[in-house]
């Protein structure tokens, strides 16, 4: 941890600072977990060890609760799960993924003491709990949790105190990192990294936290490397500045910002876009065209409007009824199109939806469309190197390939990819993913601007033989290639 430094933020409480420059890429520090569970609603789906989605996971003959990938996985995830095992079936049920969380995390540490490492900057004690700053309602659910717990905590484990027990609780619930799938697409699991709860919040932040899941493929545990965060440079950060993150979505407006921020992590944030609002101007703006821009009245009957349609879309949506939510969606942005800066936050949700579900029908023209005009717009309300954003250009750059449009799929696959090399790194999978994918349009780019009539006819060969649905786009993309090579070159 030689990068940073622990140091009293005006206004903020502890903090870290760099302790030399850094550039956009650069891993600062990276650390592991005292522990992590899966989410309650995925514990059979998710591999309890490497956190990987797996169709087929192998159940702990014991407590019949635990999955993993295999033998290799079991075994790595067995110093963590020996005492649950026993627990879980004395106990004769399953606790909810709160209670799991702080069992692991007081087994931990009453086996290696609250130091678990030279590297770790603070104690789970001097973490903040800020059970004192909870409402009503949430305490009552606190107690339930604690009081489920002290059932569940075995007898022949050390005994603790109410008030011990009520910290850690505290702590994972103001403090607790969302662990992501092998790809990072999906929020599967709950952990607690010391050192990144020393990392402050700012709505325009200088850092990303990315979870590398290591390695842990080897038959022999000692060759596996650790679940793991990194905290990563967005930017230049000149020395002794002040490492920040986000700890929620810069999409929402300031206001939203920061209830979710007083309700969660209990602060008032006061950061430069929040005290100027900056940017909440375009995020429901009306749109300007030829320089006339419609009144404000307008404005808001078309945004009134669009929440509506929100509402109902994902309603539909929650249904499965996909074809209703692109009649809802085509609707909403027919009438809101002409009125609303493409900027503006429902609509932008509206063509993100239509995208999606537009490319789940293989209607890939039309989803291409949307896509892009997403982009469009988060390219002015994000950061250059947000990680949605890349997320947001990946998600295009594949429709766009879908759709035949190439030259536009390539340039934003190349864009997500140089997004993505900053904040997730050359080593995570979707990175590995977007370069295979960033080479193969390449070469597809090529054979188009070689002969365009042999190209799409090649492709849509392709196409009828082996549908897109059936398999990833990116092994399809790869596929494809191969099929286009063989046959230009007859």
């Amino acid at each position: 941890m030689e990068n940073v430094a622990v140091f009293d933020s005006p206004g903020k409480g502890r903090g870290l600072k760099a302790t030399k420059e850094f550039w956009a890429g650069d891993v600062i520090f990276s650390e592991a977990s005292i522990s992590a569970v899966v989410f309650d609603s995925l514990t059979e789906r998710i591999c309890h060890s490497c956190f990987r989605r797996q169709d087929k996971l192998q159940r702990c003959g014991q407590c019949k609760f635990a999955h993993y990938c295999d033998r290799t996985c079991q075994r790595a995830g067995w110093a963590e799960h020996k005492q649950e095992c026993s627990a879980i079936k004395a106990y004769g049920s399953v606790p909810n993924e709160n209670i799991r969380l702080v069992a692991r995390i007081m087994w931990r540490v009453d086996k290696d003491g609250s130091l678990l490492s030279d590297t770790q900057l603070t104690t789970l004690e001097e973490l903040e709990d800020h059970i004192a700053d909870m409402q009503e309602d949430e305490l009552k659910e606190f107690k339930v949790d604690i009081h489920n717990f002290l059932d569940y905590w075995p007898r022949t484990s050390k005994q603790h105190t109410i008030d011990d027990i009520s910290h850690v609780f505290g702590v994972i619930n103001c403090n607790g990192f969302t662990v992501s799938d092998q790809r990072g697409l999906q929020a599967v699991g709950v952990g607690l990294f010391p050192n990144l709860c020393l990392v402050n919040h700012d709505c325009w932040p200088n850092c990303t936290v990315i979870l590398n899941h290591g390695n842990q493929s080897a038959v022999n545990t000692l060759f596996h490397s650790q679940r793991r965060i990194e905290l990563r440079s967005l930017g230049k950060i000149a020395e002794g500045e002040e490492l920040t993150v986000s700890y929620v979505d810069y999409m929402n407006l300031s206001e939203e910002r920061q209830r979710l921020l007083k309700t969660q992590y209990f602060f008032d944030c006061t950061c430069e876009h929040c005290k100027n609002r900056i940017k909440d101007d375009i995020k429901l703006g009306g749109k300007v065209e030829d320089g006339v821009k419609p009144s404000e009245e307008q404005v808001k009957e078309a945004t009134d409007y669009c929440f509506q349609m929100l509402e109902k879309m994902d309603q539909a949506r929650l249904k499965g009824d996909y074809h209703e939510v692109v009649k809802i969606c085509r609707d909403a942005i027919e009438k809101t199109e002409p009125i609303l800066a493409d900027t503006h936050i429902y609509l932008l949700r509206m063509w993100s939806t239509m995208s999606e579900v537009q490319a789940y029908l293989q209607y890939f023209d039309e989803a291409a469309e949307y896509a892009r005009k997403m982009v469009d717009g988060y390219m002015k309300l994000y950061h250059s190197n947000n990680a949605a954003l890349g997320m947001a250009a990946m998600r295009a750059g594949v429709t766009h390939w879908q759709a035949g449009q190439i030259e536009v799929g390539h340039g934003m696959i190349c864009k997500a990819y140089a997004i993505l090399m900053v904040t997730h790194g050359p080593t995570h999978p979707i990175t590995k993913d977007l370069e295979a994918m960033r080479m193969q349009t390449e070469m597809e780019l090529r054979m188009f601007k070689q002969n365009e009539y042999v190209y799409h006819s090649m492709r849509e060969a392709a196409l009828k033989n082996k549908p897109m649905t059936m398999i990833h786009p990116i092994v399809y993309c790869q596929q494809l290639s191969e099929c286009l090579c063989e046959n230009l070159c007859i």
